[in-house]
């Protein structure tokens, strides 16, 4: 039988890691429509509050997996840098999720791939040719299209949804640099943990304490964002950061369906041509 090259090994990894942020952007953009479902009662920055609650729940059994050897590391710095960077991204992605249309919101995080590659260059010194600069250059255009700045319907949510998208750039390349060392099951319960604490309060300020249904939501909204962080995690391991990110762009048509079917959200022709682009 003839060995495995390397060369095999290097494509089977790469095609696992697209698999793994295909299953991610699946995850993320149901979590999405569970955030939407949840705003009938809640402020978004509660609901990233119970977000991170039970997506912690859900991450410990990986502590009882591995055992607490799991969580020996010398990045804890970064770690907290991180989860930092994280919540402020995730505040205000919740707020736009909440207030603009959904398909918009996540169009508009479909800049983040656009960051990335600048920051993997910058920052993990990955090696990114013609075209996939070119492939950034044009997706700059989409974004162009969808905000439409020197338009009147130009508006602040927009703005937020951008910035929600620079920071996760950032967070995109701080786990790629974790995943050099750090175990990714490790990133997941040390993002979970030190998260609740984080996003407690700014919801302490808008506190409501959830009933019926809500309950449902922000536990699945913990379930699913915990499933995808596991994706996102394993992915980054496997393949390069300027790669793997503009596999979310699968989100568009997961959450575009959804809020067609429970929200009655249509696609305006700005926001379906920029995200086509």
């Amino acid at each position: 039988m003839k060995p495995r090259s390397a060369g095999d090994q290097a494509a089977r990894d790469i095609w696992r890691a697209i698999g793994l942020m295909t299953a991610s952007a699946v995850l993320f953009g149901i979590m999405a429509v569970s955030i939407r479902l949840a705003s009938a009662q809640l402020h978004p920055f509660e609901i990233a509050f119970f977000r991170n609650l039970f997506g912690f729940a859900f991450a410990l059994p990986l502590l009882l997996k591995h055992g607490p050897g799991l969580l020996q590391t010398a990045k804890l710095p970064l770690y907290f840098t991180r989860c930092l960077i994280g919540i402020g991204s995730m505040l205000a992605g919740f707020w736009a999720i909440v207030n603009l249309p959904l398909a918009q919101a996540i169009s508009l995080s479909y800049s983040t791939p656009l960051f990335v590659t600048i920051l993997a260059v910058l920052v993990l010194g990955e090696v990114v040719r013609a075209r996939r600069w070119s492939a950034v250059l044009v997706g700059f255009i989409g974004v162009i299209v969808i905000l439409r700045p020197f338009a009147g319907d130009f508006t602040f949510g927009m703005l937020v949804a951008l910035f929600a998208a620079a920071m996760s750039a950032a967070v995109a390349v701080s786990i790629k640099f974790l995943s050099r060392t750090e175990h990714p099951d490790a990133i997941v319960i040390y993002t979970s943990a030190l998260w609740i604490p984080m996003s407690l309060l700014p919801a302490v300020f808008v506190w409501e304490t959830p009933v019926g249904i809500t309950w449902l939501w922000i536990v699945l909204a913990g379930a699913l964002g915990t499933a995808g962080h596991m994706c996102w995690t394993r992915a980054f391991k496997l393949g390069d950061a300027s790669l793997l990110t503009p596999v979310s762009f699968l989100q568009l048509p997961v959450v575009a369906v959804l809020a067609w079917l429970l929200f009655g959200e249509g696609v305006d022709r700005y926001t379906a041509i920029g995200a086509a682009i």
